[in-house]
């Protein structure tokens, strides 16, 4: 390994003990960028990997708000303003207990490659707090979003940080946060993507990540002279995301058989029932395991892993980090699977990437996959600025062109720097290159 590369992951892995997603998502794309600095010694003379992986500002600040029984509670937010080298810092915002900044950091590393890939001009970073949404009242969601929002909005700017939505995030917490922004800012602009239809949001964003991730694996697929037909497909999750990537996979003629969230996972061999998840999830906020209730012949397993047990020629990993390990790898091999796409953030361990890349079955790593998402949010951006409102078609259409787009780049960055068919290889390089060089323009 290059001495760089070595240097700066044990400066990094010293400066911030304990914080293992981080490392885990800077060695990942460190270490596939060692053939670039071979290449390019004016990245390293430029201190470039030493810049990247510090983030340009961190923020942490105390969220205080009162329950419905009128008990102060107290959560931590963090916002990580990663990379601004292309453009405004852009990147969701999370609730969830597990957030820490490690996983914050990591997000918004990954955040900052992933927009590069989207041929936008937007800069990385993440955010999120510890609270968990589910089992609050939309008073209790939203006395705690406008807490969140009273310290963030000093921060945030529709030039200067565009946050968006991530897990425990959607509508609903988006419209509190956008209400109070306004609010005490007194500005109607696009800060927050994501928004709600009549208040500025753009159609198919809803849609983007899962569509994203089905039309990126489909240009995978379609390297094997294959496509989505008759596929059988298994996706984890039943969010936003595993949602519309299951309908859009529909759409091409597969057969989703399986589907999860973090309780178990139901398998239906004769195809989910997508507008059941919808209404389950979307609608009453129930667990998966109801489906059951209303689907006979369906089958529901306590826990999540045991969903890769399940054989599938498509596997869509769509619920959190590093829910798809080495053994489970190894059984979606070992049962057909011919592809993998990512539609969460860093879903598969290092092991279980290894797994499929030994195995040569098309494997399409998240910051490329997923990107979908914030390419759209790209897009909301762009008709904010210029008060303009895109048709669906029109959104979905410019959505398909940048992960066709994503997908070119991946694959031919790989073939450049002599690893063909690695995506992960050429997503990393791909997306940092075009950072490295904006770095460089604009000067220490």
């Amino acid at each position: 390994m290059s001495q760089y590369v070595t240097g700066t992951l044990d400066t990094v892995k010293k400066r911030y003990p304990g914080e293992t997603e981080f490392h885990q998502a800077v060695s990942e794309v460190l270490e596939s960028l060692i053939p670039v600095f071979e290449k390019n010694r004016e990245f390293e003379e430029a201190g470039i990997l030493e810049r990247i992986v510090e983030p340009e500002r961190q923020i942490i600040f105390r969220i205080p708000w009162v329950d419905d029984k009128g008990k102060v509670q107290v959560n931590r937010g963090i916002r990580v303003q990663y990379n601004s080298a292309l453009g405004p810092y852009k990147g969701g915002i999370r609730f969830h207990p597990s957030v820490n900044t490690s996983i914050i950091k990591f997000l918004g590393f990954e955040q900052i490659f992933k927009n590069s890939l989207t041929g936008l001009a937007m800069g990385g970073g993440k955010g999120g707090a510890d609270f968990d949404p589910k089992g609050k009242s939309d008073n209790e969601v939203m006395r705690f979003c406008q807490s969140f929002m009273t310290e963030l909005y000093r921060h945030i700017d529709a030039d200067t940080d565009v946050p968006a939505g991530d897990i425990g995030v959607g509508g609903r917490e988006i419209g509190f946060l956008f209400g109070q922004y306004k609010r005490i800012k007194n500005i109607f602009h696009g800060v927050f993507t994501g928004k709600g239809l009549l208040y500025g949001g753009s159609l198919a964003r809803t849609e983007a990540t899962g569509y994203g991730n089905v039309y990126f694996c489909n240009e995978m697929l379609k390297d094997r002279n294959t496509g989505f037909d008759s596929k059988k497909v298994v996706i984890s999750g039943s969010g936003n995301v595993a949602i519309y990537a299951a309908q859009k996979a529909q759409s091409l003629g597969a057969k989703v058989i399986a589907m999860s969230d973090s309780g178990g996972y139901v398998f239906d061999g004769d195809g989910i029932k997508l507008d059941l998840i919808k209404r389950l999830k979307e609608i009453e906020r129930k667990r998966i395991s109801e489906y059951t209730a209303e689907v006979k012949s369906a089958k529901y397993n306590e826990g999540c892993s045991g969903i890769w047990t399940i054989p599938c020629e498509v596997a869509m990993p769509c619920a959190t980090q590093n829910e798809l390990d080495a053994e489970s790898a190894r059984i979606l091999v070992k049962n057909g699977c011919i592809a993998v796409s990512e539609g969460a953030n860093m879903p598969s361990t290092p092991e279980a990437v290894k797994v499929f890349q030994e195995a040569k079955i098309a494997y399409g790593p998240g910051k490329a996959a997923n990107a979908g998402g914030v390419a759209t949010s790209g897009l909301e951006m762009s008709q904010n600025s210029q008060r303009l409102s895109w048709t669906f078609d029109e959104v979905d259409a410019k959505l398909r062109q940048i992960m066709i787009n994503i997908h070119a780049a991946a694959k031919n960055a790989a073939a450049e720097y002599n690893t063909p068919g690695n995506l992960v290889n050429g997503a990393n390089i791909a997306g940092f290159v075009k950072v490295a060089k904006a770095m460089i323009a604009q000067g220490v």
